[in-house]
């Protein structure tokens, strides 16, 4: 556990469990719900139902972010080959916006991404989200094609993180 990382007290960061699912499913789909995004949860968030599993013993890492206990931001890099790694879940409710909190946690996702060995970083998003993707293009993001892309988004950047600036 991280306490305070450098921003407001009170927040501690720790790695999720399985535990944690059903209290990030609901942190998730309100801000889906809040941008008028879809919150089918099949298969977008089939790595919730063993976050374990999905993340930690497969390549990647996530986290949370607590509040007096209280989950209020997610965060995941999830593996998608030996040398890319997907953004994924990055979501902090409307309370905890302005903060810095996406910037810390993207700045994390990049330390855990190269710590963990990966060289490229993709992500999906929405076009409603635009708060997000304004942070993504700040931090280096480059829109990018992908053959699949999930439902509930219209999107998809890449950056090398060799070239991720922070």
């Amino acid at each position: 556990m991280l306490e305070n990382p450098g921003l407001k007290p009170g927040l501690t960061l720790r790695p999720a469990t399985n535990a944690d699912s059903a209290a990030i499913r609901t942190l998730i789909f309100n801000i889906l719900r809040e941008y008028s995004l879809s919150t089918c949860a099949a298969p977008t968030d089939k790595d919730l139902d063993d976050i374990e599993r999905s993340y930690a013993g497969n390549q990647g890492y996530f986290a949370v972010l607590e509040e007096v206990g209280r989950i209020i931001a997610t965060m995941g890099v999830y593996r998608i080959s030996s040398e890319t790694c997907e953004l994924r879940k990055m979501y902090a409710e409307p309370a905890a916006r302005g903060q810095g909190l996406g910037k810390y946690l993207l700045k994390l996702a990049f330390s855990k991404a190269r710590e963990l060995g990966y060289q490229r970083m993709v992500l999906e998003t929405a076009t409603p989200l635009r708060e997000a993707i304004g942070l993504y293009k700040k931090y280096g993001f480059k829109e990018y094609h992908p053959e699949l892309i999930s439902p509930r988004c219209d999107q998809a950047y890449e950056l090398m993180l060799d070239q991720a600036e922070y």
